[in-house]
């Protein structure tokens, strides 16, 4: 037979989870698009550069890994026509990643684009595009997508899928480690057997959908290339793709392992008198207690062993395909990872089932709180250690954890981690409360259960029967219960033994519970501590009687069934709620789960953003500089010097626009209808007033009709600029304006 549990009010559970999950979803309003963690280091021609004739070919250099193919770079003339050669080339050479494609001979001069993409190592998908110029920059370039790819709708639906499989992973390989290791008797209650396999299909769902959107993620897709099987035939030989897959492999095994747990485990573990071959087989003798305390040493030696092979397979595949399978000592990072997961999920999922089991199940054993107790203590010991090696692995100095988004994000979750194990703290002492309570509340409920037997024994046969199979029944509850239900199953006993019907018993408890919130103390001829023997389990008290069950009018009935309803939660409210331990350790555990919520909503979006280590791999590559700042700062001005054809835009670039490099600054003016026009005098200066450093007079020559160059700007250091232009179209007209540009 399955226990279930009796129906809770939710409201106070509903409210920390609504505020739960509203931060998480705050916090992934800025998750996506997914941070790139390989990234562009330099190319050939370079970024903004101007050549003075066409390349044979475009070469990328990426700071790690990456997976490309024959589309993955484009190459676009001024009118948006590729022209790049369509087949990839493979430059890659010891430790330097390098990508290229070739181009055709005879290019004209003009702007031209590269639009590139790749899939990283660790299973992110990146992007960018840059311009070079042959000869001189054209007037126009060729338009590229402003969407990243993984980003948009469909890297929406990829994050949130990313975190809904790690939260099914949790709850799934949590809820039953806690039902295996810690309390054996939940396989029976009906909302631990929900969340386990509520995790199950969450996760193989989110793993499908995964799988499905991995073309379009990967690329520049739109929604619909979900449908497209030729997209989807070559993410499955790629390596997020065969994890996904094992993945799915691993499930169905695992829909196996909790078919066994809520099977076959359960029945071993029904109570006597439930059915099954511990109740009414055993009571006849046909089954031997030795027999049936090793099948079910057997049923939990190898669910327990079967259930770590699965979970710790699940947690493989996340370690194949995201950070720990790429970057430093990948050999020692993975196993680490997937420790790291297996404590995770076996404390986070723990914590879950446990909340489940306080809130909509039988009271939970003191036992069973102090077993997931020390597990939870553990598994605290092992988030410890591989955190601090992963920490180590990708964030690598200590300036990194505030001057990064990775770092910043890190000590976001150290925070929360801190956070819950303080909760996890006062859950413990709880516990402990609650184990030292009842070591003498179980002693006198014994007791009286005793000694209600040998009264019941004087007063006749069928009497005393009766009696003993309800102390026992006391005894064997005493862990379990409250004081008061102990106690109130003694006195009920008592009244059985002194000749009162069992009948009597349950009509009276029926006729009280009639009414509304009775007061004992109001109630005359009764003990306010006195309560039938069903109070013990809430799931078994006799149902209400408020009218004739043959009502003819089906909304009285309706009526009746509402506040037979309201009776039973009101009744099961009082039985739960009059232990304070007890509900203090339900509101601890439920403080803990709404953080824990939060913490993994975090550890999603850390696995999504770029390591701190390789950021700073990145910037030492390109010269202390962020890629961000590795690229040519241009500025369109317009100017009017108030006199005839004093009107006018200026156009700068400053190539590459870093600081300690000898700059190149290129400056052209057109009149309002875009035809280049000479001035008599143009002068450009750079002022920092942060540094107070400036102004830094620029001369450029004369090169050409509308241009001017100045070769070896040195701009000392990084951070934002003034830049001063001043242009003079007659003797007595001119103007200067002054614009800010980001120098890195």
């Amino acid at each position: 037979m399955v226990t279930t549990g009796p129906p809770a009010r939710r409201s106070a559970v509903l409210r920390m989870l609504v505020v739960a999950v509203a931060l998480a979803g705050a916090l992934f309003g800025g998750a996506v698009p997914a941070s790139a963690h390989a990234a562009l280091t330099g190319s050939t021609p370079a970024q903004g550069s101007v050549v003075d004739r066409a390349p044979e070919q475009v070469a990328l250099t990426f700071s790690e890994g990456v997976a490309m193919g024959d589309d993955s770079i484009r190459v676009l003339d001024p009118h948006g026509k590729r022209v790049d050669r369509g087949k990839l080339r493979n430059l890659c050479s010891g430790a330097t990643v390098k990508y290229g494609t070739g181009l055709p001979p005879g290019l004209g001069n003009g702007t031209y684009t590269v639009a590139w993409q790749a899939v990283s190592a660790d299973s992110h998908p990146v992007s960018g595009a840059f311009t070079f110029s042959v000869g001189a920059p054209s007037k126009s370039s060729a338009a590229v997508p402003q969407q990243e790819a993984g980003g948009g709708l469909v890297g929406a639906l990829y994050g949130i899928a990313r975190c809904l499989a790690y939260a099914g992973f949790v709850l799934m390989a949590g809820g039953a480690a806690f039902v295996v290791a810690c309390r054996p008797a939940a396989a029976l209650v009906r909302s631990v057997q929900r969340l386990v396999v509520q995790g199950w299909a969450l996760l193989t769902g989110t793993t499908v959908a995964m799988l499905l959107l991995r073309t379009p993620y990967t690329g520049f897709g739109d929604l619909a290339d979900v449908f497209d099987l030729g997209g989807l035939q070559q993410v499955l030989v790629t390596k997020p793709g065969a994890a996904l897959v094992s993945r799915l492999l691993l499930l169905a095994a695992a829909a196996l392992f909790v078919a066994v747990l809520f099977g076959a485990f359960a029945r071993a573990h029904e109570p006597a008198g439930a059915g099954g071959t511990t109740g009414v087989e055993r009571e006849a003798g046909a089954v031997d207690p030795a027999e049936e305390a090793r099948r079910r040493k057997d049923l939990t030696f190898g669910l327990g062993i079967g259930g770590v092979i699965v979970a710790t397979g699940l947690a493989a595949t996340w370690a194949m395909a995201e950070h720990a399978s790429t970057g430093l000592q990948p050999a020692v990072a993975m196993p680490v990872d997937v420790l790291h997961l297996l404590a995770v999920a076996a404390w986070l999922g723990g914590l879950a089932t446990l909340l489940v089991s306080l809130y909509w199940g039988p009271p939970v054993e003191r036992t069973a709180v102090r077993r997931f107790s020390r597990i939870a203590f553990g598994s605290v010991v092992v988030l410890a250690a591989t955190g601090v090696y992963q920490s180590w692995r990708q964030v690598g100095t200590w300036s990194a954890l505030t001057g990064t988004a990775y770092g910043r994000l890190l000590l976001l979750k150290v925070g929360l981690v801190a956070v819950l194990i303080g909760i996890a703290w006062v859950s413990r002492r709880w516990t402990a409360r609650l184990g030292e309570a009842r070591a003498a509340e179980d002693t006198a409920a014994v007791t009286e259960a005793r000694g209600t037997v040998a009264a019941a024994e004087a007063g006749g046969t069928a009497a005393a029967t009766d009696a003993a199979d309800v102390a026992d029944a006391a005894q064997e509850a005493g862990e379990a219960v409250e004081r008061q239900s102990a106690k109130a199953a003694g006195k009920a006993t008592g009244k059985a033994a002194a000749g009162t019907p069992a009948a009597s018993s349950t009509a009276t408890a029926t006729a009280t519970a009639a009414s509304p919130d009775p007061d004992p103390e109001e109630t005359p001829g009764t003990d306010p501590e006195a309560a039938p023997e069903t109070a013990l389990n809430p799931d078994t008290t006799p149902e209400p009687h408020l009218g004739p069950s043959t009502d003819p009018d089906p909304t009285r009935a309706a009526q009746l069934a509402r506040q037979q309803a309201a009776l039973r939660t009101a009744r099961t409210k009082r039985l739960r709620d009059a232990d304070p331990e007890r509900l203090g350790l339900r509101r601890s555990v439920l403080a803990e789960a709404s953080v824990a919520v939060v913490l993994l909503a975090v550890t999603t979006v850390l696995t999504a953003t770029e390591p701190a280590r390789t950021e700073a791999a990145v910037q030492a590559a390109s010269g202390g500089q962020s890629t961000a700042s590795n690229q040519p700062q241009v500025l369109t001005v317009p100017f009017d010097t108030g006199g005839p054809h004093g009107k006018g835009t200026a156009r700068v670039d400053l190539d590459p626009g870093r600081s300690g490099n000898a700059n190149e600054l290129r400056l052209r003016l057109s009149d309002p209808s875009g035809k280049a026009m000479d001035v008599p005098e143009v002068k450009v200066s750079f002022t920092q007033k942060a540094k107070k450093l400036g102004p830094l007079p620029v001369v450029p020559r004369h090169t050409g009709t509308g241009h001017w160059r100045a070769s070896g700007v040195q701009l000392p250091v990084p951070g934002q600029w003034q830049l001063s232009l001043l242009v003079r179209t007659s003797d007595i007209d001119q103007v200067t304006e002054i614009r800010n540009v980001k120098i890195g």
